[in-house]
């Protein structure tokens, strides 16, 4: 399994809104870091994802994306909630899933 075959199940997982599928990707002891809250564990990530995905987020065009062995860095043009967003974040990987996640997004103007 590549970082590329990783990145392409995250975004099969969010197009389906599939919370099993997603939360499937990360390692037991995985933290998310956003601006507005740090998910830490498979109990806080699954809250996080679980509302992630009531936003019905969309992932409208992968702008550009960088992978390394561990390493996956990407910037997105999204609808989240209905509103447009660019994101950016990285994906470092271990043992096959994601260990550690930073992720942001800004309103498209």
């Amino acid at each position: 399994m590549t970082a590329e075959d990783l990145f392409d199940r995250q975004l099969a997982a969010i197009a389906d809104r599939d919370l099993e599928a997603l939360l499937g990707q990360y390692h037991d002891d995985a933290t998310v870091v956003r601006f507005d809250r740090v998910a830490r564990g498979p109990a806080e990530i699954r809250d996080l994802f679980a509302a992630y995905l009531s936003a019905e987020p969309k992932v409208d065009e992968i702008v550009s994306v960088r992978t390394t062995d561990d390493v996956i860095f990407y910037n997105a043009l999204m609808t989240i909630a209905g509103n447009r967003v660019t994101t950016y974040g990285t994906l470092v990987i271990r043992d096959g899933r994601i260990w550690r996640q930073t992720a942001a997004a800004a309103p498209l103007t």
